[in-house]
């Protein structure tokens, strides 16, 4: 499951601008991850923390899997809205060969995603009182995230530029492979892998 929040870095002399937190986390294991991008929060950073999130822990733990489903919120780089987050998602599904099914809560009902009470509570309190000086400090205090109960955290770095206002392609939505479900198609869809 994904979410994404920011946090400002006070000591801009390394890295202009805010770090772009975007987080999954796996129920079954009770391990959060996080990305850190240095950059915009982008459609295309979105799903590059997805791609990193699979090449780096999720196939390593479901080598056997051929889809994913990813309960999301609606809104931001990832909005249910945006026809340039379905086209980055193609492209990833393409990229890592399985079908990814996306199911997003609907506006104002993102509070039931269970990252937001079983990761990011926690997240947020192995952050108090610190003030951000570089993205290494920020990296640092989140992988500290754990619980009595077992959660674990695994935070990476993704130093790239991102492009804000890139555009879908033309004639993406006449052409997208992207299968919309009869029930909620708006908020429930999959990337099929195209060859």
């Amino acid at each position: 499951m994904w979410t994404r929040y920011s946090c400002l870095i006070t000591d801009l002399t390394h890295y202009p601008g805010s770090v772009i937190p975007h987080g999954f986390y796996d129920l079954k294991r009770n391990t959060g991850y996080i990305t850190l991008g240095t950059s915009h929060d982008t459609s295309e950073f979105a799903c590059d923390s997805l791609f990193q999130w699979w090449v780096n822990e999720g196939i390593i733990h479901y080598p056997k899997a051929k889809s994913l489903l990813i309960l999301c919120d609606g809104g931001g780089s990832n909005s249910s809205r945006h026809y340039i987050f379905k086209e980055d998602l193609q492209k990833t599904a393409n990229a890592l060969g399985l079908e990814i099914r996306i199911a997003h809560y609907p506006p104002y009902t993102s509070k039931y995603n269970p990252i937001e009470h079983r990761f990011f509570p926690h997240v947020t309190r192995a952050c108090e009182g610190v003030v951000f000086g570089s993205v290494e400090t920020v990296k640092t205090l989140i992988s500290r995230t754990s619980t009595s109960k077992g959660l674990t955290t695994i935070v990476h770095i993704l130093d790239k530029i991102y492009e804000t206002g890139r555009k879908y392609a033309a004639d993406f939505k006449e052409i997208m492979p992207i299968v919309f479900d009869t029930h909620l198609p708006k908020w429930n869809y999959r990337a099929i892998p195209q060859e």
